[in-house]
C-alpha cells in the first residue's frame, strides 16, 4: 500500500479489506528492483524464495565488501522474514552504520524492534523511514506493551460469511462484534467504540479513502479481551469522517496480525472459532504434537512488511503446476478461495473468464479481477481444485519495496480455502500448520 497523500497505509480502515487477500500478495503496482553489481545470484535467490541460500549468499558478499549497504540490508531482511531477530539487528544495523539515512533499512530497523514489543527503539527509525504517524504513536508506548493475561480463549466465531465475526470487549465495556484479517497490521476500531472507550489520540492524519476526507487516528488501548485472554497497554487505531461518524458498520473494528503474532493462534474455521494460547514451550509442543496426529507436516512461515503472513504452495492448470511462496490471509471479507497473479495464471494455463470482470478497489487504486479457475491449489497436505478465484491481469509477481515484499509471490489463499481446516500459527518458530476438520 503506497504511502501516498491519498492514503496512508498504516490507517488500514475496515472497509479495506473488502479485497481480502490482495494485501499478501503485494499491491497493485509496478517497478523493477534494483540489483547492485555481484549481488545477481543472492538477489535471485531471494526474488525466488529462497530464503536462506539468499542469506548465505549475502554473507559471501559482505566478507569480500563489508561495505555493500545492499547486502547488509537484504541479509537483515532474510532474518527478519523469519523472525530471527539477533540476525535481522546484526545485519540490518550494519547497514543502518553505512547509510543512516536509508529509508528501507530504517523500515525494517523499525519493524524488527515493533515486533519485539520495543517501541521507544522503533520510534526514531519510523521518523528516519518518512513514516511520522508510526514514530509519534510508538513513542507514546509507556511500559509494557501486548501483556497477555490469561492462558486459552476459545472464540466463537458469530457469523463465518461474508467475514468472520468474534466478540470482544473493549476497556472492560460491553461486548463489540469484530472481523479480523491478517492482511491488516494492527488492531482498528470504530469511531464510536473508540469514544466510548475513553480513547486519545496520539498522532491523527487528514486522509483519503476510496475517494472520501477521513481522519485516521493513533492510540494506546488499555485491555482487549477476547474470552479468556486478555490484552493490556496494545497500540490501535480508529478512523472518522469529517463530522465524526465511523467509517463503515459492517462490524466495531478489525483485529490485525499484530494480535495474533503475539500468540500462539489456531484459525479454526472448520470448528468456527479462534483458539488463543499462551505461547511457551508446552503449548507449542503439544500444538506441534496435535498437527502431527492429525497428519499436518509443518510448513515454513514467513512475515514480510509487518504484517504479510506467507509460507510455500502451489497453483496448477492445464499446461503445469508451479510450486513457491504464497501469501496466507485469514479472515477478511471475500468468497474467493485464492488470488494469483495474472502472469501465473496465464503461465499455468489457468482458466480465466474474461467475460465477467470483478471492479475492485483495493490499496488506493481501482483494479479489474476476472473470475478464474485453477485445476488445483494446495498447501501442504490442504488441496482444492476447480475452485473459484481471482486474477488481475496486472498484478506482477514481484513488486519491489516501498511498495511490496522483493520477493516472488504467485498468489495468496483467502478465507474460503480455509473452511475445512484449523491452521495453528507459530510466529516463534515460524511454522504454519493445517489439518482437516475441527482442532482438538
Amino acid at each position: 500500500m503506497a504511502d501516498s497523500g491519498k492514503w496512508d497505509r498504516r490507517s488500514l480502515f475496515r472497509g479495506a479489506a473488502v479485497l481480502a487477500g490482495a494485501a499478501a500478495a503485494g499491491p497493485l503496482l509496478g517497478g523493477a528492483a534494483t540489483a547492485l553489481a555481484g549481488s545477481g545470484d543472492a538477489d535471485a535467490l531471494f526474488k525466488a524464495g529462497k530464503f536462506e541460500q539468499a542469506g548465505r549468499a549475502y554473507e559471501e558478499i559482505l566478507k569480500k565488501d563489508p561495505k555493500n549497504l545492499h547486502a547488509a540490508r537484504q541479509r537483515g531482511y532474510v532474518g527478519l522474514l523469519a523472525n530471527k531477530f539477533p540476525d535481522a539487528e546484526k545485519y540490518l544495523e550494519m547497514a543502518f552504520n553505512l547509510a543512516p539515512d536509508d529509508k528501507e533499512t530504517n523500515h525494517f530497523l523499525g519493524d524488527c524492534y515493533i515486533r519485539q514489543d520495543k517501541f521507544a527503539l522503533s520510534a526514531p527509525h519510523w521518523q528516519a523511514a518518512g513514516e511520522e504517524s508510526y514514530a509519534k504513536w510508538f513513542a507514546a508506548v509507556r511500559g509494557k506493551a501486548y501483556q497477555i493475561h490469561g492462558e486459552t480463549a476459545r472464540v466463537p466465531f458469530q457469523q463465518m460469511d461474508p467475514m468472520p465475526l468474534v466478540e470482544a470487549s473493549v476497556n472492560g465495556g460491553p461486548k463489540k462484534r469484530f472481523m479480523f484479517y491478517t492482511g491488516a497490521p494492527n488492531l482498528n476500531m470504530s469511531a464510536s467504540v473508540a469514544k466510548e472507550a475513553g480513547l486519545s489520540p496520539v498522532a491523527s492524519q487528514k486522509t483519503d479513502f476510496e475517494g472520501l476526507p477521513i481522519w485516521a487516528y493513533w492510540g494506546i488501548l488499555d485491555s482487549f479481551k477476547l474470552g479468556g485472554i486478555e490484552l493490556r497497554n496494545i497500540p490501535v487505531s480508529w478512523s472518522a469522517t469529517e463530522s465524526g461518524e465511523d467509517v463503515g458498520t459492517d462490524s466495531d473494528g478489525l483485529i490485525g496480525a499484530w494480535v495474533f503474532y503475539h500468540l500462539l493462534t489456531t484459525f479454526d474455521y472448520a470448528g468456527r472459532q479462534l483458539i488463543l494460547r499462551r505461547r511457551t514451550p508446552e503449548t507449542a509442543a503439544k500444538a506441534r504434537a496435535d498437527a502431527s496426529r492429525a497428519g499436518a507436516e509443518p510448513l515454513p512461515l514467513w512475515l514480510a512488511r509487518e504484517q504479510y503472513l506467507h509460507s510455500t504452495g502451489s497453483f496448477a492448470g492445464v499446461t503445469g503446476s508451479r510450486a513457491g511462496v504464497v501469501g496466507v490471509n485469514f479472515g477478511g471479507i471475500g468468497e474467493i478461495t485464492a488470488g494469483m497473479s495474472g502472469e501465473t495464471a496465464e503461465q499455468l494455463g489457468i482458466r480465466v473468464d474474461y467475460d465477467r470482470q470483478i471492479g475492485t478497489f483495493a490499496h488506493s487504486h481501482p483494479a479489474v479481477a476476472y473470475p478464474c479457475y485453477p485445476k488445483e491449489i494446495r498447501l501442504g497436505n490442504a488441496v482444492a481444485k476447480e475452485v473459484y478465484c481471482y486474477t488481475n491481469p496486472n498484478q506482477p509477481i514481484n513488486v519491489p519495496w516501498p511498495y511490496g515484499t522483493g520477493f516472488d509471490t504467485m498468489g495468496w489463499f483467502a478465507h474460503c480455502f480455509w473452511k475445512p481446516y484449523n491452521i495453528t500459527i507459530d510466529t516463534t518458530d515460524m511454522h504454519l500448520y493445517i489439518a482437516r476438520g475441527k482442532a482438538t
